[in-house]
């Protein structure tokens, strides 16, 4: 999720990225920090709030299940050489289906999910194209674990905000401003001078994961289009995505990696395989703790601060 969600960074999350809210008749849109997951800001979770834990507890858990997810996913890819970035994006959804599904019965964590109406009809218009933009995004970002250096990914994915911000200005959802204009110049900047600075600079990477933005940031500003009235915390929209977006890779799997992840799963190991989505689906459900105890933007400093010690740490 993810990471894998997205991955599972969303799931996973993920992935501190900015909100795009619609404008009103009465006034222009605005831009705000979001949590990674929704393009909404959700607010407290009743079910989250009944465990007493402060955001200090459940900070650096987020911030290690975050991070452990990244690392492991590199090491099967590079270590392990299971250089199958689909079949693992699309295990890891299954993984995740079925264990909001088991949470839904035996936990309130998933209580969020019985105030969303899912017709026929909003699911056709809205999560489906949605689930198509995350699936996309998760296989794209996880493929570029196979060209580039982790530290380098997640100064490429602070370009997220800004393809939010073209995207937005784009349709039309937000009206561009000098405030926002030189926000985006500085990050732009700060990538390309990371980009200039990178010794395993690969161009293939590079357009692979400059996709995976794209289509996040599509997601996100889909999310908000079409779901605007609707508050979906990271569990629940995991909860309607993941089999979706399951479905969708297990259509392109034949055509893409085939049988071949089928037949290294043996030397994988049933404990990899179910360890590394377990930290994953993990993940999800502290990001609802996370945003229970404080809130949206809590998740997002908490991923700013992650990224920025992540990147220290891997770059030496």
């Amino acid at each position: 999720m993810s990471s894998t969600i997205h991955d599972q960074e969303k799931q996973a999350a993920e992935q501190a990225l900015l909100e795009v809210k619609l404008p009103s008749s009465s006034s222009s849109a605005s831009l705000e920090l979001p949590s990674p997951i929704s393009a909404q800001q959700p607010k407290a979770t009743p079910t989250a709030a009944k465990y007493k834990l402060s955001a200090t507890a459940v900070v650096p858990v987020w911030i290690v299940l975050s991070s452990a997810v990244i690392i492991y996913n590199n090491y099967l890819y590079n270590t392990r050489a299971f250089k199958y970035p689909v079949f693992l994006v699309t295990w890891h959804l299954t993984f995740a289906a079925i264990g909001t599904r088991i949470l839904q019965r035996t936990t309130h964590l998933l209580d969020g999910a019985k105030d969303v109406h899912m017709s026929k009809d909003m699911f056709v218009r809205s999560i489906l194209p949605i689930g198509l933009l995350f699936s996309g995004s998760l296989i794209l970002s996880n493929t570029a674990y196979l060209y580039l250096s982790v530290s380098y990914i997640q100064m490429l994915k602070a370009f997220t905000p800004v393809a939010i911000l073209l995207i937005s200005w784009t349709f039309r959802i937000q009206d561009p401003n000098k405030k926002l204009a030189v926000i985006v110049l500085m990050i732009s900047s700060g990538v390309a001078l990371a980009s200039h600075g990178e010794l395993r600079f690969n161009l293939i990477g590079f357009i692979v994961q400059a996709a995976a933005v794209a289509f996040e940031a599509s997601r996100l500003v889909m999310i908000q289009i079409l779901l605007h009235n609707l508050k979906m915390d990271p569990l629940v929209s995991l909860h309607y995505y993941a089999p979706v977006c399951a479905a969708i890779n297990l259509v392109f799997l034949p055509f893409t990696e085939g049988l071949a992840p089928f037949y290294e799963l043996q030397n994988l190991g049933v404990f990899v395989l179910f360890s590394n989505a377990s930290v994953a689906f993990l993940l999800n459900v502290a990001a609802v703790f996370l945003v229970g105890v404080g809130s949206g933007l809590v998740l997002t400093l908490a991923g700013v601060f992650k990224a920025a010690v992540f990147c220290t740490i891997i770059g030496g």
